[in-house]
């Protein structure tokens, strides 16, 4: 039973694709909660001195998602917090089986044109910074999703919601 894992470990993960808010969301539950909040993009940046952007274009997406899968494993034995991963957290089996088995995994599912709407003037997205982002967006969409949903104990959909319904939905499936 997923709420067993919430019960022992008391950590939510948000997965998702970039622009669904997990960010904001997580921000939000962190606080109702009182728990602290992890958002992996921003520690990566805060222990390298980095960007995200910089990361890609030194190490490439290889060494993006090394670095990623070290600080998810780092992250398994925390406990209070709420952590939103990055879009492609998901992509590496270790990082699912590190998310799925070390707290309750809840996927923020939102149609392509929410995505592309709340990307498209988002210059920090390395994956988009190509001639047609929404093609881009679309086919990540399509290889991830899968992987999301296997990865999830619960899915989430946020199109037209607030991020506050959302955390109320998410609250709901905790108590």
């Amino acid at each position: 039973m997923p709420l067993s894992k919430y019960n022992e470990c008391k950590r939510i993960v948000l997965i998702g694709p970039m622009g669904v808010g997990k960010t904001t969301i997580g921000r939000i539950l962190a606080k109702q909660l009182d728990f602290d909040f992890i958002d992996t993009d921003q520690r990566l940046e805060n222990i390298t001195g980095a960007s995200i952007s910089w990361i890609f274009d030194i190490e490439g997406e290889a060494g993006f998602r090394k670095r990623e899968q070290q600080l998810i494993q780092e992250l398994t034995g925390i406990t209070e917090a709420v952590i939103a991963t990055g879009g492609g957290a998901i992509l590496l089996s270790e990082n699912r089986f590190n998310l799925k088995n070390n707290g309750i995994v809840i996927y923020l599912k939102g149609k392509i044109e929410t995505l592309d709407e709340r990307t498209r003037l988002d210059n920090n997205r390395p994956l988009l910074e190509t001639a047609n982002p929404r093609d881009t967006l679309e086919k990540i969409l399509r290889e991830r999703e899968h992987l999301y949903v296997e990865t999830a104990d619960f899915e989430i959909e946020i199109d037209g919601r607030s991020a506050e319904y959302i955390v109320t939905q998410i609250s709901g499936l905790l108590s």
